[in-house]
């Protein structure tokens, strides 16, 4: 089964950090794209953070600074590392996997829950 697992929410205070992990399995995700989305109460999904197969990573001017992305190839796993959080980063954060050349695939995990408290 394909599939896309996070962990790593919670419950912080405004200035803390956490760090998210999405591990992969039944698909080899080396060679496609991987980001983190976030969806707020009432909000639209939107984009976080990516990395590019090769590396090269993209975020949204509202966490530059803030949010690091890396991935571990070996282990299938995307992390996102969170530092000096603030209360409008409370959302869903979900984890993708991307790939749009054969084989292509566009799979999403289920979402873990980050509270940022004032």
């Amino acid at each position: 089964q394909v599939q896309l697992v996070e962990s790593g929410g919670g419950l912080v205070q405004a200035g803390g950090s956490l760090r998210l992990s999405c591990a992969g399995s039944g698909i080899i995700f080396s060679r496609g794209n991987m980001g983190w989305y976030r969806q707020a109460p009432g909000k639209q999904r939107e984009l976080v953070a990516t990395i590019s197969a090769g590396g090269t990573t993209h975020y949204a001017d509202s966490v530059k600074g803030r949010f690091t992305i890396s991935r571990d190839n070996a282990q299938n796993t995307v992390y996102l590392q969170m530092n000096s959080l603030k209360p409008e980063d409370t959302a869903v954060y979900y984890c993708n996997a991307e790939r749009r050349t054969f084989p292509s695939y566009n799979i999403w995990g289920q979402g873990t829950q980050v509270t940022v408290s004032s």
